[in-house]
């Protein structure tokens, strides 16, 4: 199956939702979409506005996405300057390890390398995201365990990667 990664679209705001919440609470992050942090990550239309975000589509269905932001970006948690950061990747748990993930990164590394300025990518992640650790590591990011940090609504935490472009 051929995956499309492409810029979202205002009609894949309700698709991109429900595909956060089931990813975030089929892994067990939240016991609830009611904490805040959910609730922020839901309105997905709200974040298209302010940062860039991606879709991966197949055979006409969206099925992942991700946020994308630079240093000093309102969507920014850990970019230096000079980081590409992406955050929220998220595939449908119907379609997880499908190859979705690996398309969406490679769409992101891809334009990484074509931003001025931009000279890595970096990502955080669920300690316990064994699959997506795999991922990660299996294209040539590191562990950054120095950037590390706990999630403040539940105190899980949260790696960090890189990849110097």
């Amino acid at each position: 199956m051929s995956t499309t990664v492409r810029p979202i679209r205002e009609s894949d705001y309700a698709e991109v939702a429900r595909i956060t919440a089931d990813a975030y609470m089929g892994a067990g992050y939240f016991e609830s979409i009611d904490y805040p942090y959910m609730q922020k990550i839901l309105r997905v239309g709200e974040r298209a506005v302010v940062a860039e975000m991606i879709v991966a589509e197949r055979d006409g269905a969206v099925v992942g996405s991700a946020t994308l932001a630079v240093h000093g970006d309102e969507w920014a948690d850990i970019a230096l300057p000079g980081e590409l950061e992406f955050r929220l990747l998220v595939v449908d748990p119907a379609v997880q390890r499908s190859g979705a993930g690996l398309a969406m990164v490679e769409a992101i590394l891809e334009r990484a390398r074509a931003t001025e300025g931009v000279h890595a990518v970096s990502l955080t992640t669920g300690d316990d995201w064994h699959n997506a650790h795999a991922l990660y590591q299996k294209m040539g990011f590191s562990r950054v365990p120095e950037r590390d940090w706990p999630v403040p609504e539940n105190g899980k935490m949260l790696r960090v990667y890189r990849m110097e472009l």
